[in-house]
């Protein structure tokens, strides 16, 4: 990043969660504190509106995912797995009102990924769930969410690209185990925002669309030596190991290696496993290959260190949110 950019780059913390940015630590568990509203940010007399994504993670593991990505006119969140409170809180915090929040777009139908979205929609009625009708019927199969959803949902199909708070999104298919699986590439003013979680290999259109992000946010599920000497029984080893189960670190990071371009600035990790992986190992793993191709890494801090770096890459944490990011 230019180090003439500071202000694009602002990183905010909600309320109540104190955190210092060292990503070698573990995780730690989601603070009880109530997260204050704060006004809509205004932009100053005569000061133009820098149009770029805005992104925040609220947690990224097996025990919940939620991201969002937006702009300043607002934007979508990234699956519902996160308590509803702790999302919109979060949001209000930086700036974004529920009203901001454009949709939900699901990448597929497990727990992990949904359990909260039928508490948001029928908490904020103006939000819609934008999904396939196949992951719609996965959805309509749970017992533990409400049928109604289907209310609430608007149909997407993969590769038709469609239009959410002034950003071009198109759905990509990825190989996992839910009852339909995608990626999403979210295009604005040139720049894509591509989202690549939960899968057991890169496709062929997973590949595409990755290949050509700016801002990427990428699973790194598991080491494969922690995970071959772990506890898990062996059928859920095979079934994490498999191509509809979740991604290697290396192959992670091979792909980094084999597909960076100037272009691509960051790189969040997500969907690390809590018994399998930490951040240390994967930060590691990505460093290891990236430095060996000649690419200098930087934490994703803005600090005056690392703000020239080719690339910047953070893990984002299991219970708490991220940092916000403005790309």
């Amino acid at each position: 990043m230019n180090k003439n950019n500071d202000n694009k780059h602002r990183h905010r913390y909600p309320i109540g969660i104190e955190r210092t940015i060292d990503f070698g630590l573990d995780d730690v568990d989601v603070a009880n504190d109530q997260v204050a509203g704060s006004e809509e940010p205004v932009a100053k007399s005569g000061e133009t509106p820098v149009m770029g994504f805005s992104y925040i993670s609220f947690g990224s593991g097996s025990s919940g995912n939620c991201s969002y990505v937006g702009n300043e006119n607002g934007g979508v969140l990234v699956d519902a797995g996160i308590d509803t409170n702790i999302v919109f809180e979060t949001l209000l915090h930086n700036g974004v009102k529920p009203t901001m929040v454009k949709g939900i777009v699901l990448t597929h139908d497990h727990l992990d990924h949904v359990r909260y979205v039928y508490n948001m929609v029928r908490k904020y009625k103006h939000l819609r769930v934008y999904c396939t009708p196949r992951l719609l019927n996965g959805l309509l199969r749970r017992h533990d969410i409400s049928k109604r959803i289907k209310e609430y949902q608007e149909n997407i199909f993969k590769e038709i690209p469609f239009k959410l708070a002034g950003m071009t999104l198109t759905a990509f298919e990825t190989s996992h185990d839910g009852t339909d699986n995608m990626g999403y590439d979210i295009e604005l003013g040139g720049k894509h925002f591509v989202v690549a979680a939960d899968m057991g290999v890169i496709t062929p259109r997973a590949h595409n669309y990755m290949s050509k992000a700016n801002f990427l946010m990428m699973e790194c599920n598991y080491d494969l030596t922690m995970l071959n000497n772990g506890f898990y029984p062996e059928y859920l080893k095979s079934r994490v190991r498999g191509d509809k189960g979740h991604l290697d670190n290396k192959v992670a990071a091979q792909f980094l290696v084999d597909n960076y371009h100037e272009g691509l600035k960051y790189v969040f990790m997500c969907h690390l496993s809590k018994d399998n992986n930490t951040p240390d190992v994967a930060r590691n793993t990505l460093i290891t290959a990236l430095n060996e191709r000649g690419l200098s890494v930087g934490d994703a801090s803005n600090e005056p260190d690392q703000r020239d770096r080719d690339i910047q890459v953070y893990a984002l944490p299991r219970f708490v949110p991220s940092l916000w990011f403005v790309l």
